[in-house]
């Protein structure tokens, strides 16, 4: 039986190995993935013995395979890991980062929403250091499916005969002088939402707040969800709304990114 020491020494040899693995594997990049051995003995301030003991242990554990030219590549236990990773992935995990990004980018408070039937919900909300802005929107409230730059962008991607349905089945409730309450009215601003490729409202549900919503589509192309900046009107100039929805729409094309990487 192996004494304290030897139990010690063992420890620190396995995980000093696992370290080396590890930061073996860190070395792939875009512009690395092949190593040589050399270039990891190299790498790591070993002997070249060393460093193919660990390459090998890598390679018998799939983690890494020998590459058809020589040397080492990423291997299958790789590709399984990030497929069971970006599983464990839902789309406010996904969103977050971006959102946190965006909201300190434009310094106002930023909404992931999603729509399910005649209810629009707020899955997430990210919130600037700088500006804070009091809206209706928490996480996990609903909003109304007729007035909000988040409902109208949802609702303008979806298939037209059933927003009809849904528009004129519930009851659209004004919220300020800004809302529009008749069904030809919502649509046509969707029609036009649609054209420019982002929803954008001023006081429609809380005075004095500015909305700029832009789509979200899963793996498919379908919208799934929106992601917008709801910010007090008067800190934003007419000509800097224009710069605030560039910031969202490349910001709803990330996350959408995001989504179709997590099904690969």
């Amino acid at each position: 039986m192996a004494g304290p020491a030897e139990k010690t020494s063992a420890y620190r040899e396995r995980n000093s190995t696992a370290d080396r693995a590890l930061d073996i594997l860190g070395m792939f990049t875009d512009e690395v993935p092949v190593l040589s051995g050399s270039a990891v003995a190299a790498k790591l301030g070993v002997a070249k013995s060393t460093a193919y003991r660990y390459l090998q242990s890598l390679v018998t554990n799939r983690f890494l395979e020998e590459a058809p030219g020589g040397g080492f590549r990423l291997g299958l236990k790789v590709l399984e890991l990030a497929r069971l990773a970006r599983r464990t992935y839902g789309l406010s995990e996904v969103a977050a980062p971006v959102m946190t990004d965006l909201a300190e980018a434009v310094h106002e408070t930023v909404l992931l929403t999603r729509r399910t039937g005649n209810l629009v919900v707020c899955l997430d909300r990210a919130e600037s250091q700088t500006h804070r802005v009091r809206i209706s929107y928490e996480r996990g409230s609903t909003l109304p499916l007729n007035a909000g730059a988040s409902a109208l962008a949802l609702l303008a991607w979806s298939d037209r005969a059933e927003v009809e349905a849904v528009l004129r089945s519930t009851p659209l409730q004004r919220f300020t002088p800004a809302t529009l309450t008749e069904v030809p009215d919502v649509l046509k601003r969707l029609d036009q939402i649609r054209d420019d490729g982002y929803a954008m409202t001023r006081a429609e549900v809380d005075p004095e707040v500015l909305g700029i919503a832009a789509p979200i589509r899963d793996e498919s192309g379908t919208v799934a969800a929106a992601i917008s900046v709801a910010a007090l009107a008067t800190r934003v100039a007419p000509g800097e709304e224009q710069a605030i929805v560039d910031k969202v729409l490349a910001a709803a094309g990330q996350i959408s990114e995001r989504l179709l990487l997590t099904t690969q």
